[in-house]
């Protein structure tokens, strides 16, 4: 067998080769794939929380406020439960990325799981608006912010875990196979909220009273089979995480190849998150609420269009495992940029709740989200690539997550927007937007594929 070498100056290397002249695939060692399962577990639970206000909460968000709120004002409070979650998670993604860099990926990753559980189960027993008021919403609000700090850290420790036990020329692979935890979780969401509805239905009260308790509750269930998987889980000892130096914090901002990455990836994903906030995130709440499309074919849509954006992400890992990164990344924001925009105002223009005009508006909502999420697959592969051993988790983790703040206000900004053309209209700018940045942000990287992950390379994995 020939062994993989190392290309002189770039910390890349070469895989070996088949006498075909194709790369030969490299397996998953039995570690690498618990790591990668743990991982994919944490992402699950991960997103299935985040989409639990979005989803299960939306038809019981009445129970949280007052009786006739206008539209507007309704509205944008849905999107604050969702977006307050997005917000605490740059905060957990400092503390935990500084925690995985320190003691390890594997008990960082443990306490964030165990942190989310309780705040999960804290949620599902609130009282409501007639108990509390509007410490109701309040405390939902508080609660989910506290919830998106352990959240932004259970994945900044397990995805760089994960990352550094996978094969180079499979590592885009296994971040796809990581991300399938989004689709899967969406689908999961989607059709335990509809059992619910159906067995507490929301005209009888008992949706608003208990039902939209018993998806939280399952939340809180998941994260304790992420803790007990995650026990099982090797913690890998890469050269210099257990050298003394700066805080990995402060390495990844002090002046130098490490801030550069970081700036790369803060560009990248501005783009990527303001994209798939508005989008993607409250497509659901865009379909019930503005558009007015009944609740069953929403669920039904969402499965399918979940289903086939889970058969895109492996085909975009494999792709940027043969051709790279960065073409994949640049080409998928070009096309976000263009042809989302142009497809969801199509769906608003033509948008008809009956007959063949609500499957029509249904296929080109789905059209929007698997060509606006397509790219997302290869991202836990990317970031950790682009630095080293000993700030990876950090790197990855701010990266990651910072970028999410200014997107997580688009809800104010489609306010402003409102006054400028039709409310319905307003998330298409920024779309656009989104795919530009992104655009700009795979422009200015390197191409990592094949980067070496096990030590430090000068300037970030090159």
């Amino acid at each position: 067998m020939t062994e993989s070498t190392t290309v002189a100056g770039t910390g890349r290397t070469k895989p070996p080769w088949s006498r075909a002249g194709r790369a030969r695939p490299e397996r998953l060692t039995p570690a690498a794939r618990r790591s990668a399962t743990g991982a994919f577990l944490g992402y699950f639970v991960d997103f299935y929380d985040i989409y639990l206000p979005t989803i299960a909460l939306a038809p019981a968000l009445a129970y949280f406020q007052p009786a006739h709120l206008g539209t507007v004002t309704s509205t944008t409070i849905y999107y604050i439960t969702f977006v307050v979650t997005l917000l605490g998670r740059p905060i957990g993604a400092s503390i935990f990325g500084h925690l995985a860099d320190s003691i390890g990926r594997r008990p960082a990753t443990m306490i964030a799981v165990g942190g989310f559980g309780v705040v999960t189960v804290m949620i599902g027993l609130l009282p409501g608006y007639g108990s509390w008021g509007w410490w109701s919403i309040g405390a939902l609000i508080a609660l989910r912010l506290v919830d998106g700090v352990f959240l932004g850290g259970e994945y900044t420790a397990a995805v760089p875990l994960a990352m550094e036990g996978a094969p180079r020329t499979r590592r885009a692979a296994v971040s796809v196979r990581i991300m399938l935890g989004y689709p899967a979780a969406f689908i999961a969401i989607s059709l335990i909220t509809t059992l619910m509805l159906q067995v507490a239905p929301v005209a009888g009260g008992a949706y608003l009273s208990w039902g939209w308790r018993i998806p939280f509750f399952v939340g809180a269930l998941l994260s304790l089979v992420v803790l007990a998987y995650f026990r099982k889980v090797e913690e890998p000892e890469p050269p210099k995480r257990a050298e003394r130096g700066p805080s990995p914090l402060r390495q990844l901002f002090a002046k130098g190849p490490n801030r550069r990455s970081l700036a790369q990836v803060f560009v990248l994903m501005t783009g990527m998150w303001l994209s798939l906030v508005t989008a993607v995130s409250m497509m659901p709440g865009l379909l019930t609420k503005v558009l007015k499309l009944p609740s069953t074919a929403i669920t039904v849509a969402t499965v399918v269009m979940f289903l086939v954006l889970a058969g895109v992400y492996l085909g975009m890992g494999r792709l940027a495992d043969r051709v790279g990164r960065r073409p994949v990344l640049l080409v998928s924001a070009v096309l976000t940029a263009t042809v989302v925009p142009a497809v969801y105002w199509l769906m608003v223009a033509t948008a008809d709740g009956s007959g063949g005009g609500l499957v029509r508006t249904l296929v080109l909502a789905g059209i929007v989200v698997v060509v606006a999420n397509a790219p997302w697959g290869i991202l836990s592969a990317y970031i950790p690539e682009r630095f080293p051993a000993e700030v990876r988790a950090s790197g990855f983790g701010v990266g990651y997550t910072y970028a999410v703040v200014v997107p997580s206000c688009y809800s104010f900004f489609l306010i402003w927007l409102g006054h400028l053309m039709p409310y319905r209209y307003t998330q298409i700018p920024l779309v656009a937007l989104g795919g530009v940045l992104a655009a700009v942000g795979a422009a200015m990287g390197p191409e990592t594929k094949g980067a070496r992950m096990d030590v430090p390379a000068k300037g970030g994995a090159r």
